[in-house]
């Protein structure tokens, strides 16, 4: 039996400062949702329901290292939600909120979307 010294440490996948102000936490809650292969990923599962990492490698065309690595993040945040049965881990949408977050996010953009296409100062990841 591994003593607690021994046992594996959870590491956050991010680092924040000692007492963060909400501000940020916030801002890196969004950046959570700043990259295309996440947004992607809840897109698909939005419209698909549950997927295994592997439908989601065969639908974004991505290595499984990769997509495994943003659906991690995903589920740390709390945007999306996991279980296993036998050796498949299936994905889910964690909140209905998240949802919501995506059907704003869509309709903000439909309003906006040629002052965000051309903008220069948020550079694409």
């Amino acid at each position: 039996m591994a003593s607690e010294a021994s046992a594996p440490r959870l590491e956050a996948p991010f680092r924040l400062p000692e007492a963060p102000a909400r501000s940020d936490l916030v801002a890196k809650y969004f950046r959570g949702l700043g990259d295309p292969t996440r947004l992607r990923i809840l897109e698909l599962l939005r419209d698909e329901g549950e997927l295994s990492v592997g439908e989601l490698v065969e639908r974004l065309g991505q290595p499984q290292p990769k997509v495994s690595n943003h659906l991690a993040c995903l589920r740390w945040c709390g945007f999306v939600a996991a279980r296993r049965e036998h050796r498949t881990v299936y994905n889910r949408i964690a909140d209905a909120r998240v949802l919501e977050i995506l059907a704003l996010a869509y309709g903000l953009l439909d309003d906006n979307a040629e002052h965000v296409a051309a903008c220069c100062r948020i550079d694409p990841q």
